[in-house]
Protein backbone atom coordinates (compact mmCIF):
# COMPACT_ATOMS: atom_id res chain seq x y z
CA UNK A 1 0.00 0.00 0.00
CA UNK A 2 1.23 3.54 -0.65
CA UNK A 3 2.20 5.48 2.45
CA UNK A 4 -0.55 7.70 3.92
CA UNK A 5 -0.23 11.43 3.16
CA UNK A 6 0.93 12.30 6.65
CA UNK A 7 4.30 13.16 8.02
CA UNK A 8 5.75 10.59 10.40
CA UNK A 9 5.24 11.65 13.98
CA UNK A 10 2.78 14.46 13.15
CA UNK A 11 -0.85 14.82 12.23
CA UNK A 12 -0.26 17.42 9.50
CA UNK A 13 -0.65 16.69 5.77
CA UNK A 14 2.41 16.92 3.52
CA UNK A 15 2.66 20.44 2.14
CA UNK A 16 1.94 20.76 -1.55
CA UNK A 17 5.07 21.35 -3.61
CA UNK A 18 5.37 25.06 -4.19
CA UNK A 19 5.55 26.26 -7.79
CA UNK A 20 3.83 28.55 -10.27
CA UNK A 21 0.80 26.24 -10.83
CA UNK A 22 0.10 25.95 -7.09
CA UNK A 23 0.57 29.69 -6.57
CA UNK A 24 -1.76 30.62 -9.43
CA UNK A 25 -4.39 28.10 -8.31
CA UNK A 26 -4.35 29.54 -4.79
CA UNK A 27 -4.57 33.10 -6.14
CA UNK A 28 -7.58 32.17 -8.28
CA UNK A 29 -9.35 30.59 -5.31
CA UNK A 30 -8.90 33.79 -3.36
CA UNK A 31 -10.02 35.96 -6.29
CA UNK A 32 -13.17 33.92 -6.89
CA UNK A 33 -14.07 33.94 -3.18
CA UNK A 34 -13.00 37.39 -2.04
CA UNK A 35 -12.30 39.49 -5.13
CA UNK A 36 -9.12 40.61 -6.86
CA UNK A 37 -8.25 43.21 -4.22
CA UNK A 38 -7.73 40.39 -1.73
CA UNK A 39 -5.06 38.76 -3.90
CA UNK A 40 -1.64 39.70 -2.57
CA UNK A 41 1.59 37.79 -2.24
CA UNK A 42 1.14 37.63 1.52
CA UNK A 43 -2.45 36.41 1.26
CA UNK A 44 -1.54 33.73 -1.30
CA UNK A 45 1.31 32.60 0.92
CA UNK A 46 -1.15 32.21 3.80
CA UNK A 47 -3.44 30.15 1.57
CA UNK A 48 -0.52 27.83 0.80
CA UNK A 49 0.73 27.66 4.36
CA UNK A 50 4.08 29.26 3.63
CA UNK A 51 5.84 32.61 3.85
CA UNK A 52 5.57 35.37 1.26
CA UNK A 53 9.33 35.28 0.64
CA UNK A 54 9.07 31.75 -0.75
CA UNK A 55 6.62 32.93 -3.43
CA UNK A 56 9.14 35.40 -4.84
CA UNK A 57 11.34 32.51 -5.91
CA UNK A 58 8.66 31.64 -8.50
CA UNK A 59 6.73 34.88 -9.17
CA UNK A 60 8.43 38.28 -9.34
CA UNK A 61 5.63 40.42 -7.90
CA UNK A 62 1.88 40.89 -7.65
CA UNK A 63 1.68 42.33 -11.16
CA UNK A 64 3.19 39.18 -12.65
CA UNK A 65 0.86 37.08 -10.48
CA UNK A 66 -2.13 38.94 -11.91
CA UNK A 67 -0.97 38.27 -15.46
CA UNK A 68 -0.50 34.59 -14.65
CA UNK A 69 -4.07 34.50 -13.32
CA UNK A 70 -5.33 36.03 -16.56
CA UNK A 71 -3.37 33.47 -18.55
CA UNK A 72 -4.87 30.61 -16.55
CA UNK A 73 -8.40 31.98 -16.89
CA UNK A 74 -8.19 31.87 -20.70
CA UNK A 75 -6.16 28.66 -21.00
CA UNK A 76 -9.17 26.45 -21.80
CA UNK A 77 -10.63 28.78 -24.43
CA UNK A 78 -12.10 26.79 -27.34
CA UNK A 79 -10.88 28.14 -30.69
CA UNK A 80 -12.38 26.47 -33.80
CA UNK A 81 -10.51 26.65 -37.09
CA UNK A 82 -11.39 29.77 -39.15
CA UNK A 83 -14.14 29.24 -41.70
CA UNK A 84 -14.35 31.89 -44.47
CA UNK A 85 -18.09 31.22 -44.92
CA UNK A 86 -18.97 32.06 -41.31
CA UNK A 87 -16.11 34.20 -40.05
CA UNK A 88 -18.43 36.86 -38.66
CA UNK A 89 -20.31 34.39 -36.47
CA UNK A 90 -17.03 32.81 -35.35
CA UNK A 91 -15.66 36.22 -34.41
CA UNK A 92 -18.82 37.03 -32.46
CA UNK A 93 -18.78 33.66 -30.69
CA UNK A 94 -15.16 34.20 -29.69
CA UNK A 95 -15.91 37.65 -28.26
CA UNK A 96 -18.87 36.29 -26.30
CA UNK A 97 -16.85 33.32 -25.00
CA UNK A 98 -14.01 35.58 -23.85
CA UNK A 99 -16.50 37.76 -22.02
CA UNK A 100 -18.29 34.81 -20.40
CA UNK A 101 -14.96 33.56 -19.07
CA UNK A 102 -14.27 36.94 -17.46
CA UNK A 103 -17.78 37.05 -16.00
CA UNK A 104 -17.19 33.61 -14.47
CA UNK A 105 -14.06 34.91 -12.72
CA UNK A 106 -14.84 38.38 -11.34
CA UNK A 107 -11.51 40.16 -11.13
CA UNK A 108 -10.15 38.84 -14.42
CA UNK A 109 -11.66 41.78 -16.30
CA UNK A 110 -9.99 44.22 -13.92
CA UNK A 111 -6.65 42.55 -14.59
CA UNK A 112 -7.37 42.90 -18.32
CA UNK A 113 -8.08 46.60 -17.89
CA UNK A 114 -4.85 47.10 -15.95
CA UNK A 115 -2.63 45.06 -18.28
CA UNK A 116 -1.44 47.37 -21.06
CA UNK A 117 -0.19 44.67 -23.47
CA UNK A 118 -0.88 41.06 -22.44
CA UNK A 119 2.02 38.74 -23.25
CA UNK A 120 1.06 35.40 -21.72
CA UNK A 121 0.28 32.40 -23.98
CA UNK A 122 -3.32 31.89 -22.85
CA UNK A 123 -4.25 35.46 -23.74
CA UNK A 124 -2.33 35.44 -27.02
CA UNK A 125 -4.26 32.38 -28.25
CA UNK A 126 -7.49 34.36 -28.11
CA UNK A 127 -5.91 37.34 -29.87
CA UNK A 128 -4.47 35.11 -32.59
CA UNK A 129 -7.89 33.52 -33.16
CA UNK A 130 -9.53 36.94 -33.41
CA UNK A 131 -7.03 37.97 -36.07
CA UNK A 132 -7.44 34.66 -37.89
CA UNK A 133 -11.21 35.04 -38.27
CA UNK A 134 -10.77 38.54 -39.67
CA UNK A 135 -8.07 37.44 -42.12
CA UNK A 136 -10.08 34.60 -43.62
CA UNK A 137 -13.01 37.00 -43.91
CA UNK A 138 -10.98 39.33 -46.09
CA UNK A 139 -10.41 42.18 -43.65
CA UNK A 140 -7.19 43.93 -44.78
CA UNK A 141 -4.19 43.17 -42.60
CA UNK A 142 -3.52 46.83 -41.86
CA UNK A 143 -6.97 47.12 -40.23
CA UNK A 144 -6.97 43.92 -38.21
CA UNK A 145 -4.74 45.05 -35.35
CA UNK A 146 -6.68 48.31 -35.16
CA UNK A 147 -9.96 46.39 -34.92
CA UNK A 148 -8.76 43.82 -32.37
CA UNK A 149 -8.03 46.36 -29.66
CA UNK A 150 -11.50 47.98 -29.41
CA UNK A 151 -13.25 44.65 -29.96
CA UNK A 152 -11.37 43.05 -27.05
CA UNK A 153 -11.91 46.16 -24.97
CA UNK A 154 -15.68 45.95 -25.42
CA UNK A 155 -15.80 42.56 -23.74
CA UNK A 156 -13.35 43.50 -21.01
CA UNK A 157 -15.18 46.72 -20.20
CA UNK A 158 -18.55 44.96 -20.15
CA UNK A 159 -17.29 42.26 -17.77
CA UNK A 160 -15.59 44.85 -15.56
CA UNK A 161 -18.74 46.96 -15.36
CA UNK A 162 -20.78 43.85 -14.56
CA UNK A 163 -18.45 43.10 -11.66
CA UNK A 164 -19.21 46.54 -10.25
CA UNK A 165 -22.93 46.90 -10.87
CA UNK A 166 -24.86 43.81 -11.90
CA UNK A 167 -23.39 40.94 -9.90
CA UNK A 168 -24.78 42.04 -6.54
CA UNK A 169 -28.06 43.37 -5.19
CA UNK A 170 -26.24 46.42 -3.84
CA UNK A 171 -24.74 47.17 -7.23
CA UNK A 172 -28.09 46.87 -9.02
CA UNK A 173 -29.74 49.08 -6.41
CA UNK A 174 -27.04 51.72 -6.88
CA UNK A 175 -27.50 51.64 -10.67
CA UNK A 176 -31.26 52.17 -10.32
CA UNK A 177 -30.65 54.98 -7.84
CA UNK A 178 -28.46 56.78 -10.34
CA UNK A 179 -31.07 56.41 -13.08
CA UNK A 180 -33.63 57.87 -10.67
CA UNK A 181 -31.30 60.86 -10.21
CA UNK A 182 -31.06 61.36 -13.98
CA UNK A 183 -34.84 61.28 -14.33
CA UNK A 184 -35.31 63.70 -11.45
CA UNK A 185 -32.86 66.08 -13.09
CA UNK A 186 -34.67 65.81 -16.44
CA UNK A 187 -37.96 66.60 -14.68
CA UNK A 188 -36.43 69.82 -13.36
CA UNK A 189 -35.43 71.08 -16.83
CA UNK A 190 -37.38 72.60 -19.70
CA UNK A 191 -38.18 69.83 -22.19
CA UNK A 192 -36.13 71.41 -24.95
CA UNK A 193 -32.90 71.61 -22.93
CA UNK A 194 -32.03 67.88 -23.23
CA UNK A 195 -34.64 66.76 -25.74
CA UNK A 196 -33.14 63.42 -26.75
CA UNK A 197 -32.50 62.15 -23.25
CA UNK A 198 -36.01 63.23 -22.36
CA UNK A 199 -37.54 61.47 -25.38
CA UNK A 200 -35.68 58.21 -24.66
CA UNK A 201 -35.92 58.17 -20.89
CA UNK A 202 -38.36 55.24 -20.87
CA UNK A 203 -36.04 53.18 -23.08
CA UNK A 204 -33.11 53.99 -20.78
CA UNK A 205 -35.13 52.80 -17.80
CA UNK A 206 -36.34 49.64 -19.55
CA UNK A 207 -32.98 48.59 -21.06
CA UNK A 208 -31.84 46.43 -18.16
CA UNK A 209 -30.70 43.37 -20.13
CA UNK A 210 -27.01 44.15 -20.18
CA UNK A 211 -25.98 40.98 -22.00
CA UNK A 212 -28.42 41.59 -24.87
CA UNK A 213 -27.12 45.14 -25.19
CA UNK A 214 -23.54 43.91 -25.25
CA UNK A 215 -24.33 41.29 -27.89
CA UNK A 216 -26.01 43.96 -30.02
CA UNK A 217 -22.89 46.11 -29.73
CA UNK A 218 -20.72 43.22 -30.94
CA UNK A 219 -23.09 42.65 -33.88
CA UNK A 220 -22.91 46.31 -34.86
CA UNK A 221 -19.11 46.39 -34.63
CA UNK A 222 -18.64 43.24 -36.72
CA UNK A 223 -21.20 44.37 -39.30
CA UNK A 224 -19.24 47.60 -39.71
CA UNK A 225 -15.97 45.69 -39.90
CA UNK A 226 -17.38 43.48 -42.66
CA UNK A 227 -17.80 46.52 -44.90
CA UNK A 228 -13.98 46.68 -45.13
CA UNK A 229 -13.62 43.02 -46.10
CA UNK A 230 -12.52 42.09 -49.60
CA UNK A 231 -13.04 38.83 -51.48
Amino acid sequence: MPPPPWRRGTDKPVRQQLGVPAIVAAAMRIMDREGLDAVSMRRVAQELGTGAASLYQHVRNKRELHELILDEVFRDLDVPEPDPTRWQQQLKDLCLDLTRIMLAHPGAAKIGMETLIPTTPGVLVGMDAMMGYMRVGGVPDHLIAKACDPLALMGTAFAYEASLWTTSAAGRAEAHRRIDEIEAYLDSLPHEQLPHLTALRKQIRDEDDGWANFELGIDIFIAGLATYATR
